[in-house]
């Protein structure tokens, strides 16, 4: 994990680019660089890696500097860093890499003629740049870095990449083969097999101690694959104080089951109407949504960062498997549905994604997300829909949400969290009654009938979320409100 800042061309000095560095250091707490380069001035913020002979998330080396915040799975050489790996990649096939990675990340390439920054395919590590007059670039892991330089910014769309001197293109995404099935029971058994080894690869190095649990289906089949690996883990949640999500009885259920001890951090009033201005920040959304989402994530990254360093997440499986298509079952039209289905995983990184990814760098903890290994996004892609909403006979009024995958681990789990159906998250923790009343009055229904949109032309949702706008502006111009994106597949 790393916070990556820069400045390529006029205005490129140390004190500007240490001073972007601090307000990205979260992502990377252990060490941070700064490199002069022809043209220009980078930095990283970095987090060591517990594995022999330590780990880099930058290569300096004339004429090409690569800064990396990810996790690379295929890489040639043993003891070779992920960043190394890129930059040797990028020798080689130049802008083609991207589509050679199997991986998580976004990094920026500066190899003297021209700087590249890039994003994969499904989003989870951001990159937010801008070009200010006279051509000069300015890029960062997120927009805080570079809002005292620039009015406004662009984020990087997943799957592509922008070059200072060709501009922003998008690249094939790296798509490993796999199999192909000619039954559901086939279908069952190779994603069970796949999710498992993808487990395998995020937990290869030896450095995740933990697995957040909500106590839903996705992350309760993440700990009962990785706890197979290492029985040492513990598992995270995080609850409502005075009234308990139903929520943290299924993860207690589900760490009984497992044999893992379960922390769990229990919030206050206190704790919500405190977090919510750090929301907004760290977001850099006014999204009513995604600040909702993004409470529980923060609370139970605040609590593993006292165990460790890196846990492993649940986040994907509902965009991939179904857990957001019961809508789609109204849908008569095939191909519509399916367009709804895909568009799921194209704008995840807009509110699952980017809470997730928010939320746990806020507090220095990096996340890996098995469902999201590009093996599994493949084979997901091959399953029909309706093995992932399931409609029978007897009871069509009542589709089964990521049926297929109920299917695939149900024997690795309760059965009280096979069957249960998919909530909120921040329903099931119980966070949206506690942020309803810790921002009743910053704004009020009168105010948001005179204000229904913002200065670019979004409309709020409610009052409440006209109150997180107005916090939105107070930490940034009004050119940043255009991060604010909305989660709308049907559109």
């Amino acid at each position: 994990m790393a916070g990556i800042v820069g400045i390529i061309g006029r205005g490129a000095d140390q004190d500007t680019v240490n001073r972007m560095l601090e307000t990205v250091r979260h992502r990377g707490p252990r060490r941070s660089e700064v490199f002069d380069l022809a043209g220009g001035v980078v930095g990283i913020a970095e987090m060591a890696a517990a594995v022999p002979g330590g780990h880099r998330d930058s290569e300096a080396a004339s004429p090409t500097t690569v800064l990396l915040d990810g996790v690379v799975y295929n890489k040639t050489q043993p003891g070779m860093s992920d960043a190394a790996f890129v930059r040797e990649l990028y020798r080689r096939r130049g802008v083609e890499c991207f589509g050679e990675i199997d991986g998580s990340f976004s990094c920026a390439i500066i190899d003297g003629e021209r700087t590249i920054i890039a994003r994969d395919a499904i989003g989870a590590r951001p990159m937010v740049y801008g070009v200010a007059a006279g051509g000069t670039l300015y890029f960062a892991s997120e927009a805080k870095a570079l809002r005292e330089d620039l009015d406004t910014v662009e984020e990087l769309p997943p799957g592509s990449y922008f070059c200072s001197r060709s501009g922003l293109q998008q690249f094939t995404p790296y798509t490993p083969p796999v199999p192909d099935f000619d039954s559901p029971e086939e279908a069952v058994r190779v994603l069970r097999e796949l999710v498992v080894r993808a487990v395998e690869k995020t937990m290869a190095d030896g450095t995740v101690e933990g697995v957040s649990l909500s106590g839903g289906l996705d992350s309760s089949i993440v700990l009962a694959a990785a706890r197979e690996l290492n029985p040492g883990l513990r598992a995270f949640s995080a609850t409502i104080k005075d009234s308990p999500g139903e929520d943290l009885e299924y993860a207690q259920l589900m760490a009984r089951a497992a044999g893992v001890p379960l922390e769990v951090y229990a919030m206050t009033a206190e704790d919500i109407a405190a977090v919510i201005p750090k929301a907004v920040w760290h977001l850099e959304s006014f999204d009513e949504d995604c600040v909702s989402g993004f409470i529980a994530n923060y609370y139970t990254s605040r609590l593993a960062s006292q165990w460790g360093e890196r846990v492993l997440v649940g986040e994907g499986a509902d965009e991939l498997f179904g857990g957001y298509f019961r809508e789609l079952t109204s849908i008569n039209d095939a191909a519509e549905r399916e367009r709804v289905a895909r568009k799921l995983l194209a704008v995840a990184y807009n509110t699952a994604l980017r809470r997730l990814d928010r939320a746990w760098t806020a507090n220095g903890v990096d996340y890996r997300a098995p469902f999201l290994d590009t093996a599994v996004v493949a084979f997901a892609d091959k399953i029909p829909l309706e093995l992932k909403v399931y409609v029978s006979e007897q009871a069509p009024e009542a589709p089964v949400e990521k049926w297929i995958l109920r299917e695939a681990f149900r024997e690795m789990l309760p059965r009280e969290i096979a069957e249960r159906p998919k909530l909120r998250f921040a329903r099931g923790v119980g966070v949206d009654a506690l942020m309803d009343r810790a921002v009743a009055g910053a704004a009020s229904e009168e105010e948001l009938a005179s204000t229904p949109a913002s200065a670019l032309g979004l409309t709020f949702g409610s009052a409440k979320e006209l109150h997180f706008y107005r916090l939105l502006r107070e930490f940034f111009p009004a050119g940043y409100e255009r991060l604010t994106a909305r989660w709308d597949p049907f559109k």
